[in-house]
């Protein structure tokens, strides 16, 4: 446990973060051998003038809406970014900043640029609501927010509300840098002294809702942000500058931050990123620039899959990594058939930061997600924390140099026993080493590679007059894995009909974010519960 004593220097003038760090003695044991940094790192210039300096000025670094942007530009426009939100809007180190932006370039430039100021980085999706903004600004006690201007209505009703957050800054998501951020940057100069951060200062808080809505925020290191690319997308991606990737997963997810931004740019490759990454979509990207590797859930695998029966050329693909929600062995095959190379199936977390445990070109199996990736050591064990026999199932423990910390949260001691983080999912470990899912612990909704929490489901349906009593689950798809499934008792007068279908979906789309909407609602005149009056949902799982 030594190094979770030995916090190195800090460059945060606001402490927020550092103050609100678990106790040391509630850290898991973090592993660091071989992930050797100098105590002083800030993770945005690594990722740009680093790269520069080692010869990577002009070779592209993004692709989007429209425009590739060098190395040397992602340089200079990031530096430019920070002048403005240090000298412009009094961002300090270790002040807080939410971002709110599709996956694009101009996203990516204010992430690099509020980190190179030293600010703390807080990735958001798009799709979010005010109330669920709001929830995330109460709890990091976000004062700054970065908002594409083509989604400031949200942005703004939660600032209106808010008591901490003061300035929202619009910024442009196209090609155009026609927003008030882009305005005070493009006077600013393109070279920027970066905040000396420190390796262990934190630059990154990632949300995970948890299945009970009251969102957690994980805590990231300058220090994380690069061990993932050194560790993972080293070892297992063998990434080079030639890699063009693309994906689905939300630049404000953990797995695509790191597959979409950290991964590309820590090599000098490139990143092609989509807004709207539909199959469709992503289909047409990977080749028009011959993408080498892929980030997505095993749903749009499939239509991939489909879209070569009719003569798409995906050929360019090297990898394509499945994660966000279990790979069906057939699927797997499919691929492995068409292709010739495996598809490399992983888990990760947002907690861990990146996959963890991951198949490797030379080893991948159907059905398996494989080995710990370098760094890491997993194991199967009871509720007790003892290691189980080979074949059992069980709760997955892992530990290695990245770990859960949540920012000031009681629920750390269930994330963390013993110096292992219990991940949530109940996994075997084979005779040869192998780990195999089997479920998820708690009852959250993995629906095409989105994390729902049932609970928020339901709080949007009951504020719905015409609901007098809901469950919510997750019901077995085909097509996505798990669909949300609402069981719903009506109010007095309800016509249990199409009509009020749509009505209760179309009000779950417009108070949180529309894909956690029911895509089955069923009627019922009683939900089943307990004599204490709790909901038994695992007999709505039964009967589903």
């Amino acid at each position: 446990m030594t190094a979770v004593l030995k916090l190195g220097p800090s460059a945060h003038v606001d402490t927020f973060t550092r103050d609100n760090l678990p106790p040391a003695e509630l850290w898991p044991e973090l592993k660091l051998e071989g992930f050797d940094y100098p105590d002083y790192l800030n993770a945005g210039v690594e990722l740009t003038d680093r790269m520069v300096e080692k010869g990577f000025g002009d070779h592209v670094a993004l692709i989007g809406n429209g425009r590739q942007r060098t190395y040397k530009e992602l340089a200079d426009w990031t530096s430019r970014i920070a002048h403005a939100l240090v000298e412009d809007y009094g961002v300090k180190p270790g002040n807080r900043v939410l971002i709110r932006s599709a996956n694009n370039p101009a996203m990516v430039a204010c992430w690099l640029a509020a980190t190179k100021a030293g600010a703390v980085v807080v990735n958001t999706m798009p799709m979010l609501r005010a109330g669920e903004l709001a929830k995330i600004v109460n709890k990091a006690e976000i004062t700054v927010a970065l908002c594409d201007t083509r989604l400031m209505d949200e942005m703004v009703a939660c600032a209106k509300d808010s008591a901490y957050l003061k300035t929202v800054i619009g910024f442009d998501g196209t090609a155009n840098h026609d927003a008030e951020l882009d305005r005070a940057a493009l006077g600013k100069p393109v070279r920027f002294e970066a905040v000396k951060t420190g390796r262990d200062d934190v630059a990154l808080l990632g949300f995970t809702s948890g299945t009970t809505g009251d969102p957690k925020a994980t805590m990231h290191f300058h220090r994380d942000i690069l061990i993932i690319a050194d560790g993972y997308a080293r070892e297992v991606l063998g990434v080079t500058p030639e890699d063009v990737f693309v994906g689905s997963p939300p630049l404000a997810f953990t797995f695509g931050l790191g597959g979409l931004a950290v991964f590309p740019l820590r090599f000098g490759a490139a990143a092609a990123l989509l807004e709207t990454a539909s199959p469709p979509n992503l289909i047409e990207i990977i080749q028009k620039y011959r993408a080498t590797v892929c980030f997505t859930a095993p749903t749009a695998y499939r239509v991939m899959l489909k879209a070569m029966d009719e003569g798409a050329d995906l050929s360019s693909l090297r990898a394509a990594v499945s994660a966000g929600e279990t790979l069906p062995a057939p699927v797997y095959e499919e691929w492995k058939a068409k292709t010739g190379k495996p598809m490399l199936d992983g888990i990760g977390a947002t907690e861990m930061l990146h996959i963890f445990i991951s198949n490797r070109f030379g080893d991948s199996h159907p059905a398996c997600t494989g080995r710990p990736v370098t760094g890491y050591e997993a194991r199967i064990v009871d509720d007790l924390g003892r290691e189980m026999p080979r074949g059992e199932v069980g709760r997955l423990a892992v530990r290695g140099p990245t770990g859960c910390r949540y920012l000031s949260d009681s629920r750390q001691t269930g994330y963390v026993h013993e110096g292992w983080n219990i991940t949530g999912d109940a996994f075997w470990q084979d005779e040869q080493g192998y780990f195999h899912f089997a479920a998820r612990n708690d009852d959250m909704i993995i629906s095409a590679g989105y994390n729902i929490a049932g609970p928020d489901v339901e709080a949007a349906l009951l504020a719905h007059p015409d609901v007098l009593e809901c469950a919510v689950i997750g019901a077995p798809d085909e097509e996505r894995g798990q669909i949300v499934e609402a069981h719903v008792v009506l109010s007095a007068g309800v016509e249990p009909d199409a009509a009020t279908i749509k009505r209760l979906q179309d009000h779950v789309k417009a108070t949180i974010a529309p894909y956690k909407y029911p895509r089955r609602i069923l009627f019922t005149d009683a939900l089943p519960k307990t004599q204490t009056g709790k909901i038994q949902r695992f007999r709505l799982k039964e009967a589903s």
